[in-house]
């Protein structure tokens, strides 16, 4: 009679031990500059998960590229995997992004984070090569309405041209660069009647 009991008892305990050695050993890390950091992204190696790595520097969250640049994060969305890092500041008075010198944004392609399709991209200054491009370089581009604002006065009259990132392709990088383009933006969800005033500037990242 004993045996029946302990065979049960063992399959209790045994089937319990995969709960106790899963999320409760993980454990989500503190805020960081008013945003809550949750699970698996992480800004310590005591918390979170290390391939999710964010970081806290006086208490502004940003985002390592892997060219070694820091972007603010603005936003995070746990619900679907998304965050929302800065754009590059473009010059006051030339039509160059910040992120010039390493040649626009590069993600790591090991780690789980990628470009959304949700971005639609903005290049200015470019080279004329970019017109065989399938990027929409019209006058009904949105580059030019951006042109046309105050923080996109700099790139007015350079050749611009605009793509939504999609599966065709990379979501590990936003390439800018001397002899093609030199500056650039994202919007995040653009609809195509949507005024500037009314843009969500921003990278949005997604994690898998």
């Amino acid at each position: 009679m004993a045996t029946p009991l302990l065979f049960v008892t063992l399959i209790f305990f045994g089937s319990s031990l995969p709960f106790a050695s899963s999320s409760n050993l993980q454990q989500s890390c503190p805020p960081c500059g008013g945003l809550n950091i949750p699970l698996p992204l992480s800004t310590d190696s005591n918390c979170g998960e290390q391939n999710y790595r964010l970081y806290c520097n006086n208490n502004t969250l940003q985002f390592l590229s892997e060219s070694g640049l820091y972007y603010q994060v603005i936003s995070i969305d746990p619900t679907a995997n998304r965050l929302v890092i800065s754009v590059p500041t473009i010059r006051k008075n030339a039509c160059i992004s910040s992120d010039l010198k390493v040649e626009g944004l590069t993600l790591d392609d090991s780690l789980p984070f990628n470009i959304s399709k949700r971005n639609e991209v903005m290049l200015f200054n470019c080279a004329d090569d970019i017109l065989l491009s399938p990027l929409n370089c019209t006058t009904t581009s949105p580059c030019r309405k951006f042109e046309a604002t105050s923080a996109g006065k700099s790139c007015r009259n350079t050749l611009c041209c605009s793509y939504l990132k999609d599966s065709a392709m990379t979501s590990h990088r936003i390439r800018i660069r001397v002899g093609g383009c030199t500056a650039y933006t994202s919007v995040i969800n653009m609809s195509p009647n949507d005024p500037p005033s009314t843009w969500k500037f921003g990278i949005e990242l997604q994690w898998a």
